[in-house]
Order: C-alpha cells, then sequence, then structure tokens
C-alpha cells in the first residue's frame, strides 16, 4: 500500500495554479494511469450550495481535476449522493453542474440502480457506478463535522450510497465510535484509488453545513485515505488519533500500521499547521456506567449536545424532518415554521443541522433549565 501524501500551498481559486498543483500532486502522489480507462470524480456535495459557503468542493477544484484526467486519457463522469437526494437533483448554486456542461464530463445519478457492497458486518446499497467505472477519484473537503469531529478522505466515501440511506445508517450506528468504525468498513469495501483534499478554503466550528469558511490555504493528495486524514486533521490542529476514522483505521492496518509510516511530501507540516483554526472539542463515547444511569436517568441526556432549534430563522423548509433517521422532528401543529425535537427519540447524529442552509438549527448543551 502507498503511503505517500503531497501537500501544496495554494492561496486562492485561480484555476491555471490549481490545476497546474493538481497534476504534480497526482503525479507525486502516484495517482494510477488513467488512460484509456472510464474515471468516476467524486467531490464532496453535502447539498447545493454557493461555493463561498464552503459546505462542497469547490467547482474549480473539481474542474481542474476532471481536465487533468481528460488531459491524460480518461473518460470522465462525475457523481455524489447528497444529503437530501432526490431524483433530478441538479447542482447548479454549488457549480458542479456548469463544470459537467463545460468540461462534458457526463453526470451519474447514485439514485439509479444502486448495487451491494459487502461490508465487515452485512452489506449496503452503493452506486451502481462503483462497479461501472475501472477507477475513482474522490475529492473531499477540509472541514469540521460534528460528529467524527473532522471529515476528509474515509468519511467522503458516504456519499457513495444514495439517498436516505446514508441518514439510516445513523439510526443503525447511534454512536460515534459505531459510526466511525461503519465509515472505515465503508471505505474499505469501496476504496477509491485517489483521494484530492480541496483545503484551499476550508470549514472551521460547526461542520460540516454551519461552520465558518476559513482560507487554509491547501490542496492534499494520495492514494492512502487514512494518510491524507492524518495530514489533514494534523493541519487543522487535531491530534490525528483524536479523529475516530483514523484511530480506527491504524488499528486495522489495512492501510497504514502507524502515522509515523506516512511519506510526506510538501512543506515542513508544522508551518502549515492552523494553530488558530476552530476545532471541535474532543468527547469520547459514555463510558458503560454512565449509559447505565443514563438508560434510567432521562434528565441526564440533557447535558449532551444536541440540535436546537432557532425558530426565527427557520424557513418552514422541512429539510430536518426529511433527512431524520428515527423521525424525531416535526413541525408544530399550530405553529407555522416552529420545529419541534423529540428529545428522547433523537440519538445526536447532527443530520438536521448538516442539512439547514439557514442557521435554524444549532448543536449545543441544552441544561436543566432551557
Amino acid at each position: 500500500m502507498n503511503k505517500k501524501v503531497a501537500v501544496r500551498e495554494c492561496a486562492e481559486y485561480d484555476y491555471k495554479k490549481v490545476y497546474d498543483l493538481l497534476s504534480d500532486i497526482y503525479k507525486t502522489g502516484d495517482g494510477p494511469t488513467v488512460a484509456g480507462k472510464k474515471v468516476l470524480v467524486k467531490p464532496n456535495i453535502l447539498m447545493d450550495s454557493d461555493p463561498a459557503k464552503c459546505i462542497s468542493t469547490h467547482p474549480v477544484v473539481v474542474e481542474a481535476m476532471v481536465r487533468f484526467l481528460q488531459s491524460e486519457g480518461a473518460t470522465v463522469f462525475v457523481g455524489d449522493s447528497p444529503a437530501i437526494h432526490l431524483p433530478g437533483t441538479r447542482f447548479e448554486k454549488s457549480g458542479i453542474s456548469e463544470v459537467c456542461r463545460r468540461t462534458g464530463a457526463e453526470w451519474i445519478d447514485f439514485l439509479k440502480n444502486p448495487v451491494e457492497a459487502v461490508l465487515n458486518n452485512g452489506s449496503i446499497r452503493v452506486a451502481s457506478a462503483t462497479r461501472e467505472v475501472d477507477l475513482i477519484v474522490s475529492m473531499p473537503k477540509f472541514k469540521n463535522h460534528e460528529l467524527v469531529f473532522f471529515t476528509g478522505a474515509i468519511k467522503n466515501n458516504l456519499g457513495l450510497v444514495p439517498g436516505f440511506t446514508k441518514a439510516m445508517q445513523h439510526g443503525l450506528h447511534h454512536d460515534r465510535q459505531r459510526f466511525a468504525v461503519f465509515l472505515v468498513d465503508l471505505c474499505e469495501a469501496v476504496t477509491p484509488h485517489f483521494f484530492m483534499m480541496d483545503g484551499i478554503m476550508g470549514m472551521e466550528g460547526h461542520g460540516p453545513g454551519q461552520g465558518t469558511p476559513v482560507h487554509t490555504g491547501v490542496i492534499i493528495g494520495s492514494t492512502n485515505p487514512v494518510a491524507l486524514d492524518i495530514i489533514a486533521s494534523t493541519i487543522a490542529g487535531y491530534d490525528p488519533m483524536d479523529i475516530p476514522t483514523n484511530a480506527i483505521a491504524i488499528a486495522r492496518r489495512h492501510w497504514l500500521g502507524d502515522k509515523n509510516e506516512i511519506i510526506y511530501d510538501g512543506p515542513e507540516l508544522g508551518s502549515l499547521i492552523k494553530k488558530d483554526f476552530k476545532r471541535l472539542p474532543i468527547t469520547g463515547n459514555e463510558n458503560l456506567a454512565v449509559k447505565f444511569i443514563k438508560h434510567r436517568l432521562y434528565f441526564l441526556k440533557k447535558l449532551e449536545k444536541r440540535p436546537a432549534f432557532v425558530h426565527e430563522n427557520c424557513t418552514g423548509c422541512q429539510e430536518c424532518i426529511k433527512i431524520c433517521p428515527v423521525n424525531a422532528i416535526t413541525m408544530h401543529p399550530e405553529k407555522k415554521k416552529w420545529v419541534i425535537l423529540n428529545d428522547r427519540k433523537c440519538i445526536r447524529c447532527f443530520c438536521c443541522a448538516e442539512v439547514c442552509q439557514y442557521n435554524a438549527v444549532e448543536v449545543r448543551r441544552k441544561y436543566f433549565g432551557d
């Protein structure tokens, strides 16, 4: 397994500069030969939103990747499944649809004819394109994530799961550790052949959907997802072994047995670390004693971080209701635009916060007086 990670500094979304850097990273990182092959480019499109919000992979980076692969002789396809994925979903605001029009790359609808992928424990439906192409290039975004702290190459694979099947996984794996295990299982079952992270602008704070855009100034590439995620989370200022997907992947030794095995190519890593990056506080799963008590003393659950709804910002779009895997959210029967959370049913997956585009869902602790 290749353990090389290439990092290049990039200050802005200048197409020519980005194209040159991506080309260099791909070749330095030993990206596979693509001539005569079908290649799926899989960006991170949490939702169709303005690129300035840093919710999705920037269209300039996607276009540079598509055109580089085409220049190397590949037939390129583009696809992803956002958090709320309905038939005919288009990605005009994010600029991804325009990239496909300009480059001639065909958009693949992941909802059509999904196939089964075998996991370590069970199976899951994934996009049929994973079987129909020769290679996959995954393009994650440099962002925080409320549940797994930092989202990168391993987490980006969740977008290969079409439609609401993604949200259902939060119900099936409803704590941080189990969800991270599932993510690693999925990436082992369907492993892209190269990973190129858009870290020119990242998202700090309450990612992956409601954080704050911040200049992070890097593009990162590797054939090894956990090696890339370790370097990226280090640049964000985390201890990379605090990121559960990193720790689980290292323990399995499937891609990497130790972070010191990484072959790093780029500027001195310490000079890239974003000391002022607003990281999420690291909290673990509760121990068994706390879980035992919490099952019997419901009021302790109020000490956890939870979704809180800001009614004055709510538009009544009901995206949070659609995405909730355990049906814990409803509209108030009388007050329009008032969302009600059933705190007993809520599993703290924060999917509602991910999909809200109006800052109407905050993730915070609810104390006894609230």
